[in-house]
């Protein structure tokens, strides 16, 4: 298990040393936990699916995978990341608001369970390029709001899903189908849920509307997946969700609904819930300064690597939890604001952090990290590039990606020749060769 400075018994000074930093590290019993904890707890109709968006890293998948949890991609890469990680087609779904021609004809090829039609409109497209039997799941955009989401995804004027309300008129579109069968809904209310009595009234309405749409329209409920959306608690004046509570709230509409559609398969679908406790972003502290009476720790990783720390586009900065990773039991007596090295004033992965006194080269954790990290960051911003990922398993550390090299970032590029000037002005040096890019 991770503590402050050790992942299943290694310390994290250690993979620092040996993987570099900026780094993420993964603690695969964590990921383990987070989901066998409410499996046990929640409903058996329910199956879990595991956003691969939240944390796409094949490794991270497969853990998921090898637990149980089904796949919900949302890309031709994340489609073969499914694939790669071991995923069964009958344990895939494919949703997104803006689903290409060729996503569409993969997930037909690859046999998967679902594609989630969020507009009628892809519902013709997969029909013309489906043959006979292809399953189809309509995300609906309920007329309900949802209750303590801090994103909203439905309820309101959305790109994801079809109104409640046309969908009761779009009979005829059902009926026009040749090849597609309609064979549930899908609905995804919200992201980042604390409240109990939250998750289960959305949980109870989207089972209400998956009969209503099913009796109104005629088509089967052999799927439904009611979103999930289940938060983790990142700052001062949160708590995590209680499990006992929730599940027994949950667990009483699902029963109910099972008991009226035996056969129908219920899906949650969790990301940030299942992989977010398991990782800590690793940093080194390059400059300690001071700025008008403000201390600032200037590290080697930031916004481009951790937006989501950073809170970019949120209406209040809040700190993830922080740790000194080098001052075990030393008093947290000042209080600093640690940044990246990026040249933005919006690279602040926290502001007046309380920690012992840093130092330069000290390691500095960005805990509950494990999802949405990189890949939900601008990570080619200034060209600094991808960081390391590191899985621990078993007590043995596992580097799952690589850093990207200089060589990397400059490798897909291509420079277009200018012809030189007949004449080369008397007053201006020769052009210099374009230096060429070197290890990192």
């Amino acid at each position: 298990m991770t503590d402050a400075f050790a992942v299943q018994g290694i310390p994290i000074a250690d993979l620092a040393e040996r993987f570099g930093t900026p780094l993420y590290i993964y603690d695969a019993d964590v990921l383990a936990d987070s989901y066998t904890e409410l499996r046990r707890r929640l409903h058996p109709a329910v199956d879990i699916f595991y956003s691969a968006k939240a944390n796409p890293n094949v490794s991270v998948c497969s853990v998921m995978r090898s637990l149980g949890a089904g796949l919900e991609v949302s890309s031709m890469a994340e489609l073969a990341t499914a694939r790669w990680a071991g995923a069964a087609p009958d344990d895939v779904i494919f949703l997104g608001p803006g689903k290409s021609e060729g996503e569409l004809r993969a997930c037909l090829e690859g046999g998967i369970a679902a594609v989630v039609c969020e507009s009628l409109e892809e519902l013709a497209a997969l029909d013309r390029l489906s043959g006979p039997g292809t399953r189809a799941l309509l995300r609906v955009n309920p007329a309900f709001t949802t209750k303590g989401a801090r994103l909203s995804m439905g309820g309101k004027p959305r790109q994801f899903g079809i109104d409640h309300e046309l969908l009761l008129e779009s009979a005829s579109s059902l009926r026009a189908l040749r090849n597609v069968r309609v064979t549930g809904i899908h609905a995804y209310m919200g992201t980042r849920i604390l409240d109990e009595d939250g998750v289960v009234q959305n949980t109870a309405g989207i089972l209400a509307a998956a009969r209503e749409l099913s009796a109104t329209l005629g088509f089967p409920l052999e799927t439904v997946d009611i979103g999930g959306g289940l938060g983790i608690a990142y700052f001062e004046n949160e708590k995590d969700l209680d499990l006992d509570r929730l599940t027994e709230g949950v667990n009483a509409v699902v029963g109910e609904f099972a008991a009226e559609h035996p056969g129908c398969r219920v899906i949650m679908e969790l990301g940030r819930y299942l992989a977010g406790r398991c990782g800590t972003y690793v940093v080194r502290a390059r400059y300690v300064k001071q700025s008008k009476g403000e201390w600032f720790v200037v590290t080697d990783g930031g916004m481009n690597h951790h937006m989501a720390a950073v809170g970019v586009g949120s209406f209040v900065k809040r700190n993830f939890p922080i740790r000194s990773i080098d001052r075990s039991g030393e008093l947290a007596d000042r209080r600093y604001t640690i940044t990246g090295p990026l040249c933005t004033p919006d690279d602040v992965l926290g502001r007046k952090v309380a920690l012992p006194e840093v130092r330069p080269g000290d390691l500095i954790g960005v805990e509950r990290s494990g999802a949405y990290g990189p890949t939900s960051s601008p990570v080619l911003f200034l060209s600094h590039g991808y960081p390391a990922e590191v899985l621990v398993s078993g007590g043995t550390a596992h580097l799952v990606r690589h850093r990207d090299t200089v060589e990397d970032l400059l490798g897909r590029q291509i420079l277009v020749d200018r012809p030189s000037p007949a004449v080369q002005p008397v007053d201006q040096p020769a052009a210099h060769p374009v230096a060429q890019p070197v290890a990192q």
